[in-house]
């Protein structure tokens, strides 16, 4: 029997937007699973992601424990170059799903996501806090 391996998945940005804030839900907070099984983690935008410039700045990210945060997925559904494609995004307007189709042992992370592009969070210091609770979490799970 293969052993399961657990995927973590976090809210980590409250990103500004023009009429407010924009509230980013994602579900589920936490998978167990198998290698070889599908998953889905789903995001929920309270307003639509849609830009003025008609492109949508959804990024799914993930970070593995002590390791570096690895961008995955830009504009909802395109590949960074070196992501396997058993990794794939999709969505329009309010939600969104980034879908391992079958998972590898290396799989097993942190994922998280932001509405715009990394660099444009809303300031450095909500950036450093986000990175530190992906760790802290890490190191909560696997103490």
């Amino acid at each position: 029997m293969e052993s399961p391996a657990q995927l973590l998945c976090l809210l980590l940005f409250l990103l500004p937007g023009s009429q407010g804030g924009i509230v980013l839900t994602q579900s589920p907070a936490s998978v167990s699973v198998s290698l070889g099984e599908r998953v889905t983690i789903k995001c929920k935008a309270s307003q639509s992601l849609l830009h003025s410039d008609g492109n949508t700045y959804l990024q799914w990210f993930q970070q593995k424990p002590g390791k570096s945060i690895k961008a995955l997925i830009y504009r909802v559904s395109n590949l960074y170059s070196g992501v396997p494609p058993r990794f794939s995004g999709s969505g329009s307007g309010t939600d969104f799903t980034l879908t391992i189709s079958s998972l590898e042992p290396e799989d097993a992370a942190m994922y998280y996501y932001t509405s715009l592009p990394y660099t444009q969070c809303s300031s450095p210091e909500q950036k450093t806090s986000s990175i530190q609770s992906v760790s802290e979490l890490w190191g909560k799970v696997l103490g």
